[in-house]
């Protein structure tokens, strides 16, 4: 918890709003969408979509694969515990929606399903976009399958697997990804082994979200190599995210944004 709030306060040190943006993209990106105080209706449906989350106390067995709860002693969790510890906050959940809103993306892959409160927000902010959302744990992706359906969200496709072997055998030509939400394996080898993994999808228009960039010095560090890779040009740190992006006629620039 310790090297968490000295990366916020460094963070806050350092975070701009939109007048710190000299880049267009970055600029119409932050005032557009970061900023945008628009009172979508889709944000009721995500509302919703948490509060039965909150309301189910069912208990459920899970398996993580990832580096593992700061929270949980026990693989028996209750699904409401889950959502109230694991799962994306409102606020980065309507950020989520209005960044696929805003890009619309066609073909979308989530790293890391849960419960499903960022697959919603990604699958809400474009209904005609496919999106793969990938879960290593059956049970988890049992219930988040039940409640995409409950809401009536039918643009996702809930696949069971591990990460690396999925990614391993993704045909680029197969998945046209322009947005890519990492929330899986925490760890930095994991992430960097994602990372390249999924390098042969880039396009010009790509972006991809990594959540938990500050969660623990692996995590930070896995995110600077990440800044440096030569096939990057623009990233920004939101704190809890970092945002990719690949386009070749931005110089190679980095963003601390306050959102």
């Amino acid at each position: 918890m310790l090297q968490i709030l000295k990366s916020y306060l460094n963070f806050l040190y350092h975070s701009k709003n939109e007048h710190g943006v000299h880049s267009p993209f970055v600029f119409n990106l932050v005032t557009k969408c970061f900023y945008d105080k628009q009172p979508y209706p889709e944000y009721a449906i995500l509302k919703n979509y948490r509060k039965s989350l909150l309301q189910n106390k069912n208990t459920i067995e899970v398996t993580d694969f990832g580096a593992g709860s700061r929270v949980f002693k026990s693989n028996k969790r209750a699904v409401n515990k889950i959502a109230q510890t694991a799962g994306i906050s409102s606020k980065r959940a309507e950020l989520l929606f209005r960044i696929t809103k805003y890009f619309q993306p066609k073909n979308i892959l989530e790293i890391g399903t849960s419960l499903g409160l960022a697959t919603s927000a990604l699958a809400l902010g474009n209904p005609d976009a496919k999106i793969t959302t990938l879960e290593g744990c059956k049970n988890t992706l049992n219930q988040c399958q039940s409640q995409l359906e409950k809401f009536n969200i039918n643009n996702v496709d809930c696949v069971n697997t591990e990460f690396s072997s999925f990614l391993k055998n993704l045909q680029p030509t197969t998945y046209n990804l322009q947005l890519i939400y990492f929330d899986g394996n925490h760890s930095k080898a994991a992430t960097l082994n994602y990372f390249e993994l999924l390098l042969p999808t880039i396009t010009n228009e790509t972006v991809w979200i990594f959540d938990d960039i500050h969660w623990s010095n692996d995590m930070e560090a896995a995110w600077e190599t990440i800044q440096n890779h030569p096939k990057v040009t623009v990233t920004i740190d939101t704190f809890q995210w970092g945002l990719v992006f690949f386009r070749t006629e931005q110089k190679k620039e980095h963003f601390v944004i306050r959102t």
